[in-house]
């Protein structure tokens, strides 16, 4: 099954909307007026772990890695890691996640992104959601803006749209 399968027997629902956080490296960046905007997919390491589990609890926590591709299946352009903590159990279920993405070539450097995720604990489906830029080091130093993340098959298709 897809890479939300697994977190979902761990954590139920909350996982299923950390999934699409995962992000991706810059594809074909194009310089934005005073900025970047790109497009990259990701793709998770496995990481083992996560059987049935029972309903997620404020206070769980789980991680996550992917490897990040200029296009799917493509020349890798760095990788990322996440950390997730579950803040809001039932119906909906709120998942706060941060991570830190590193990326290779031009552009290149370090970048810092967090979101809130809903989900809806009937519906195994993420929907496309926009994620916070913090921050960024490199090619990304005090980069600002956000993140459009799309699940796409086996990947997450994520749109970039930073500024300085």
């Amino acid at each position: 099954m897809t890479r939300s399968s697994r977190r979902i027997g761990a954590l139920g629902a909350a996982t299923v909307a950390a999934v699409a956080f995962a992000t991706v490296a810059p594809a074909a960046a194009a310089p934005a007026a005073d900025g970047f905007e790109f497009t990259l997919y990701a793709k998770e390491v496995p990481g083992g772990g996560g059987g049935p589990g029972a309903q997620p609890k404020p206070g769980d926590s789980f991680a996550f890695a992917d490897d990040l591709f200029r296009t799917k299946g493509g020349d890798k352009a760095g990788r990322d890691g996440v950390s997730c903590t579950v803040v809001r159990a039932g119906d909906p279920v709120d998942v706060l996640c941060v991570g830190t993405f590193v990326l290779n070539g031009g552009p290149g450097g370090q970048l810092t992104a967090q979101t809130l995720l809903t989900a809806d604990p009937s519906n195994e489906a993420q929907a496309a959601f926009d994620i916070a830029v913090t921050g960024g080091t490199g090619d990304f130093k005090d980069a600002r803006g956000w993140i459009r993340s799309t699940p796409d098959g086996d990947y997450s298709r994520m749109e970039f749209h930073l500024t300085r």
